[in-house]
């Protein structure tokens, strides 16, 4: 019997990450996720000494609170305001920058380093952890990119969209994925 394409893909997977930098990844995204949620939803849990944030983004000594980023982890122009940066370290050579804002209800994440991403963002966005919180609403596809409009469960009018490589393997020398949410305060 010829294994599969399916098969041989999902093999080669395996070994381009090791079993704990994997879930080392995914729990730093999801951590990343958890963080941006509870910024925006929930600013009494950082308003008065960020302890309350910390607990819920749950990942030790991973995340910490930076003075700047670099260019290519900032969000939109319109959304630098008041910002925090907050560098969650997955891995030795991979990581997310979670950006959040003390005056805009809005939230950045930036994920790259040297470890593929994409099955990583594929194995949290279809996560139970992440539906729970998430419902999907659309998603487009452009070049080599994929890009899922989500749609807070707990409050409609946050929205979040996520793009990543649609194929495992892509490049690692630029950021993998990106994702942007935001309330909408319009009524």
């Amino acid at each position: 019997m010829r294994p599969t394409r399916l098969a041989l893909t999902l093999a080669a997977l395996s070994f381009a990450i090791p079993a704990n930098a994997q879930s080392d990844l995914e729990a730093g995204l999801a951590g990343a996720f958890r963080g941006c949620e509870e910024w925006v939803l929930n600013p009494a849990s950082w308003a008065d000494g960020v302890g309350p944030f910390l607990s819920t983004v749950d990942l030790g000594d991973k995340i910490g609170l930076v003075q700047s980023v670099d260019e290519a982890t900032l969000p939109p122009a319109e959304l630098r305001v008041a910002n925090h940066y907050w560098r969650i370290n997955a891995t030795s050579t991979a990581g997310y920058i979670l950006v959040v804002s003390d005056r805009l209800p809005m939230c950045h994440i930036t994920g790259g380093g040297g470890s593929d991403l994409q099955p990583v963002a594929e194995a949290v966005l279809a996560s139970d952890g992440f539906l729970a919180h998430w419902m999907q609403v659309e998603e487009n596809s452009r070049g080599g990119m994929i890009s899922t409009h989500y749609r807070n469960r707990e409050e409609p009018r946050f929205s979040l969209v996520v793009s990543r490589s649609k194929i495992a393997g892509d490049r690692q020398d630029r950021v993998q994925l990106l994702a942007t949410a935001q309330m909408d305060l319009g009524g």
